[in-house]
């Protein structure tokens, strides 16, 4: 029975969707890593309050200790993907590049990244809910924040968002577009230690790179994809009117110009997590539709 059970997990594995997670780990670490220096010590303490109920979620493999974790653990559930496969779909709203932008496309039933932020942080903010059906919502929201920032979860060139187009990260082959934006060019974007990115931000920056609600980050996104990503991966301002090639490569040029973009973007999802956060645990203004409170 073990040897069947084993078998049947490896299978499992092998079957489960390719998309990528945005960002990659190191780039979901300093989302949350960045939320947390940005939050009040109060939501500080009440997000570490629930993470000590890690253990009822019954997921072992996927350590859930710190914020830093449930910035990576919707991934790492997809080696059980009999158990949450329910869930791949969430990580990703793509959306042809080439045409009009549709708000209410490609998400039927609430199965796309921008419905499932708004439904976790509804699930995180009703206080009656027991305390793992929260934690699982934290984790699930902090990580679709994340996933929703990346352009190729929201830009699509009928290629699985990047996924189907080779690429070569300069002189290093064998990667797609998607990966080199999840991996290597995310990496690059913060990790200056002359300039991190995991700092305590001013509200003058806050109100710069925070703010927007799930939808419009994801417009935000998709249109980096359409005016950027895009066009610079196959060198030319009309990736819909041409024969686009299957392989492309990044050039030094094309990697210098993307670095401050994606750099951007992965600081605007830590202190936009920082918002949710906020309005979860101390409903404001930023708060997205709560579920009612006992009178």
């Amino acid at each position: 029975m073990r040897r069947l059970a084993l078998a049947l997990a490896a299978l499992a594995a092998l079957l489960a969707p390719v998309q990528a997670g945005a960002w990659g780990e190191y780039g979901h670490r300093q989302t949350a890593s960045i939320a947390m220096a940005n939050v009040s010590p109060q939501v500080r303490a009440k997000v570490r309050a629930l993470l000590v109920h890690e253990k009822a979620l019954g997921t072992p493999e996927c350590p859930l200790k710190t914020l830093e974790d449930a910035a990576v653990w919707a991934d790492c559930l997809r080696g059980q993907s009999w158990r949450w496969g329910y869930t791949f779909a969430w990580h990703y709203r793509t959306a042809p590049i080439c045409k009009a932008f549709d708000p209410k496309a490609n998400c039927a039933g609430g199965n796309c990244v921008t419905a499932q932020i708004v439904r976790a942080h509804r699930v995180l903010a009703d206080e009656r809910l027991p305390a793992a059906v929260r934690l699982e919502a934290l984790a699930f929201m902090v990580h679709f924040a994340g996933d929703v920032h990346m352009p190729l979860h929201s830009g699509d060139n009928d290629d699985q968002g990047g996924n189907a187009v080779k690429a070569d990260y300069g002189i290093k082959p064998g990667l797609n577009l998607h990966s080199i934006w999840d991996g290597p060019l995310a990496e690059r974007a913060i990790s200056d230690p002359a300039d991190p990115v995991v700092r305590a931000y001013t509200p003058a920056e806050r109100a710069e790179f925070a703010g927007g609600t799930p939808d419009d980050w994801g417009r935000e996104s998709w249109e980096i994809a359409r005016s950027f990503v895009y066009p610079t991966a196959f060198d030319t301002q009309a990736p819909c009117d041409e024969t686009l090639p299957e392989r492309i490569v990044l050039s030094q040029d094309d990697i210098a110009r993307a670095v401050p973009l994606a750099r951007s973007r992965v600081v605007q999802a830590g202190l936009r997590i920082a918002g949710l956060l906020e309005s979860a645990f101390a409903p404001g203004p930023l708060n997205v539709p709560e579920a009612p409170r006992r009178p």
